[in-house]
């Protein structure tokens, strides 16, 4: 609700809050399900720059390959007459990368560092920015704008911290990484959830990998922000994202606290049993038990995918289960297989 002040001769003063379409970038691991999170963004239409959404059932803009044909395109949608509300940018490290290319064969170079002493760095990142404020021309029209990205791992040294550590980045260069995430109202972080468990040698094993979150808030481990006052962690769906995409003409819907996602399987096998049992001794005996198994790629499956039967028996008597599981794993400790 806005309302005009008094303005003592300033220019006009409003108050209240200003609804406007949301510049949005969507980063994580490949295969997380970016492309088909923004799939059901608001009347969608994807530029697909890496031609990665072949498998998908929506409207995409073909002419893509090049720079040229990139900034045209952008430049069409914003003056045709066309239903869609989301320009979905998929993806940003392409888009950097058809730049690139785009800067190298015009000044006919081989890499962007032939240009010497960082200077391709610095016209790409110029031309980069000149990109962004082009997207205004959308953004007026009441245009969403969604950059999806990959994220690659790399190490951090804070200024004030001895040390360095791992965290999840955007996969772009340090010029045009700090650019987008300042550019954007809204950066989310996709990746699955892992849960470790340590087995009796000290080794750690990794577990679940299936559940798919958005996180939304600004970590060590990784960059996030957002402007709604979002949770920090949220389901991967598009009805998470109702107060960013939200109907401007209706207000923002609020989540009860109520509507928080049930417990999945996992979560609730560990916090049954991780204070009562060696948590790697449970997935041993669920292995030995067959109900479990290793993927191809070497990972244990996700506890998820337990017999519900089975899962059902062991949920009702916890502690007959735990003392099963004890009993096992003394047993194979005594015959020198644990």
């Amino acid at each position: 609700m806005k309302s005009t002040i008094q303005s003592h001769g300033l220019p006009a003063i409003r108050r209240g809050k200003i609804t406007r379409p949301q510049k949005v970038v969507i980063y994580g691991p490949e295969g997380v399900g970016k492309s088909t999170l923004a799939g059901h963004a608001p009347d969608p239409v994807f530029l697909d720059t890496e031609g990665g959404t072949h498998h998908l059932d929506v409207a995409r803009l073909d002419a893509a390959t090049t720079w040229e044909e990139i900034t045209a395109t952008v430049t069409q949608l914003a003056k045709a007459d066309h239903p869609f509300k989301t320009l979905v940018i998929d993806t940003a490290d392409w888009l950097e990368k058809r730049l690139a290319e785009h800067l190298c064969r015009k000044s006919n170079k081989d890499s962007i560092e032939d240009f010497g002493y960082g200077k391709g760095w610095v016209i790409l990142t110029e031309e980069f920015a000149r990109f962004l404020t082009s997207l205004d021309s959308l953004t007026t029209r009441g245009i969403h704008l969604v950059f999806l990205a990959h994220s690659t791992v790399k190490k951090f040294e804070a200024p004030d911290q001895a040390g360095s550590y791992d965290r999840f980045e955007l996969k772009l260069s340090k010029q045009v990484a700090p650019l987008l995430k300042e550019w954007a109202d809204v950066v989310l972080f996709a990746n699955y959830v892992t849960k470790v468990a340590e087995k009796d040698n000290g080794k750690m094993r990794g577990i679940g990998g299936k559940e798919r979150v958005l996180f939304a808030t600004h970590t060590a481990a990784y960059d996030a922000k957002n402007r709604h006052g979002l949770p920090d962690k949220l389901a991967f769906s598009i009805e998470a994202l109702a107060p960013v995409f939200g109907d401007s003409k209706s207000p923002t819907p609020k989540v009860a606290p109520a509507a928080e996602p049930a417990l999945s399987l996992t979560d609730r096998v560990f916090a049954a049993f991780q204070h009562k049992a060696d948590m790697a001794n449970v997935l041993d005996f669920l292995v030995a038990r067959g109900q479990l198994s290793y993927t191809q790629e070497g990972p244990l499956e996700s506890i998820d995918n337990l017999d519900p039967a089975y899962a059902a028996r062991m949920l009702s008597d916890p502690d007959r289960f735990v003392a099963t599981v004890k009993e096992w794993a003394a047993a194979n400790q005594k015959e020198g297989t644990v």
